[in-house]
């Protein structure tokens, strides 16, 4: 049997495969990001193809926590029925479904309110400098995510995934490039953590301790001075006793740098996270051949494989990675004809 179809169980998500579809911005609900039927279709073509995990995008706990206009929100009860009904329709066709809940900090380019950070410094000359959040301001956003995993358990998700990467406002708090911050919140890794962790332990206050609970994490800031694999693993190990049960690794974004992509070019930094905390881990990065996705679970560098562009590209990537891998899998009956 191929690993990459095995089953794979966390707490009570049960997995029928390893395929994770990965959280990927739509930028297509409307102006108070309210779920469009643009997403209902992109959602529900990946169940129907077969995907085990299906992570919707980031998804802002607050209207200032977007990148831009077009985010989907769940700062508002009212966004729960849109967002249900995704959930109810992808889980027709036998696939899990998880929330990626994040606030965009410093790179929030919506016009409701000036960006937030830990520290005054903007991303990038194309950005404003955000304004340094208060003591008071981060406890009201650390109350944002505890409601908005409260709206993600009355929508239905199987799992919520906790953005900590890509230089939104946790990566900010966990990186000593964007966080100079002089109190409790800034300077050693364990101050570094604390915003992190207290949104780890708002989450589990309303969030089933039944259900898995993931973190996605930047491995790798590609800056001197920033964090490494081994201090993301660190960091980690600091927060996981709040029931991280699947680190999602990924890389970058904290500042503008020079990345050199390849095909896998993060997998080494699953592997390390993965040995480092003991935790599974979700490896990707420009994975397209099933080969590939099978040599990174057979040699343990990974526990899942999040497919990304080539799910946009080819929502039913499952069927066609199953003929790759000589494996049986059930195909909707609507079109087990091309199964020949």
């Amino acid at each position: 049997m191929s690993k990459l179809f095995t089953p794979i169980k966390i707490k009570n998500l049960d997995l029928k495969n390893r395929i994770v579809m990965a959280p990927m911005c739509q930028f297509s609900a409307d102006e108070k990001g309210f779920v469009q039927n643009w997403h209902f279709i992109h959602y529900s073509s990946r169940a129907i193809g077969g995907v085990g995990l299906i992570l919707l995008e980031a998804t802002a706990v607050d209207p200032n926590g977007r990148i831009m206009v077009g985010d989907l929100g769940i700062w508002d009860d009212q966004h729960i029925a849109g967002l249900k009904s995704i959930v109810d329709e992808c889980k027709k066709y036998g696939a899990k479904i998880g929330i990626q809940l994040f606030h965009a900090g410093r790179k929030c380019t919506a016009p409701e309110k000036e960006s937030v950070a830990p520290s005054p410094i903007a991303f990038s000359e194309k950005y404003a400098v955000p304004h340094e959040l208060t003591k008071e301001e981060i406890k009201e956003i650390v109350v944002a995510f505890r409601l908005a995993a409260k709206r993600s358990l009355g929508a239905g998700f199987d799992t919520i995934e906790i953005h900590g990467a890509h230089g939104y406002l946790i990566h900010q708090f966990l990186s000593p490039l964007s966080n100079l911050r002089k109190d409790e919140y800034g300077g050693s890794a364990e101050n570094r953590v604390r915003f992190l962790r207290e949104i780890l332990e708002a989450v589990r206050e309303v969030w089933d301790k039944r259900k898995a609970l993931l973190l996605r994490v930047s491995a790798e800031d590609y800056a001197e001075g920033g964090n490494t694999s081994e201090d993301t693993a660190y960091l980690i190990n600091l927060v996981k006793e709040y029931e991280i049960d699947l680190v999602n690794v990924s890389s970058g974004a904290i500042v503008p740098a020079e990345i050199n992509v390849y095909p896998g070019y993060q997998i080494t930094f699953s592997e390390i996270i993965r040995d480092l905390t003991g935790l599974p881990t979700i490896a990707g990065g420009l994975i397209t051949s099933p080969l590939m996705a099978e040599e990174i679970l057979c040699n343990q560098r990974g526990d899942l494989i999040f497919i990304g562009r080539d799910l946009l590209r080819n929502p039913y990537w499952p069927l066609y990675a199953a003929k790759a891998l000589d494996v049986e899998m059930e195909w909707p009956n609507q079109y087990r004809g091309a199964r020949l």
